[in-house]
């Protein structure tokens, strides 16, 4: 299944910072990846870039001699995005539920709770 290969790849901590800074710069070439990700070298971002276009988590775009990389939000992605959503909005759910049956009330706010300017300072 191609979502297992984004799941595997999505399991190295170098891979999800890469996502992170493609997911806050947009695109970038392969140079500028490894100025921002200190921890391993060049080689190996371009060797964990391989492993998440494979993946279908990134997507290429050459010109010239540069690659320029971008997060690629179809395919895998997309399926990533949905199971994730899925587990955390079912997990949600069930909090929700079980608040309920034991009569727990989100408190809401009152006048008292407000921050309100020191009287003494007036």
């Amino acid at each position: 299944m191609v979502s297992d290969l984004a799941f595997d790849a999505l399991a190295d901590p170098v891979r999800r910072e890469i996502l992170a800074v493609l997911a806050e710069k947009e695109e970038c070439s392969a140079g500028e990846l490894s100025e921002r990700i200190s921890r391993v070298g060049r080689t190996a971002v371009s060797s964990h870039l391989r492993v998440l276009r494979i993946a279908g988590l990134v997507s290429e775009r050459r010109f010239g001699r540069f690659r320029f990389y971008s997060v690629d939000p179809t395919g895998p992605a997309q399926d990533v995005i949905r199971l994730l959503q899925e587990l955390f909005q079912g997990s949600l759910d069930a909090a929700k539920v079980a608040a309920e049956a034991r009569g727990d009330a989100t408190p809401t706010a009152t006048t008292t709770d407000v921050d309100t300017p020191d009287r003494r300072a007036m």
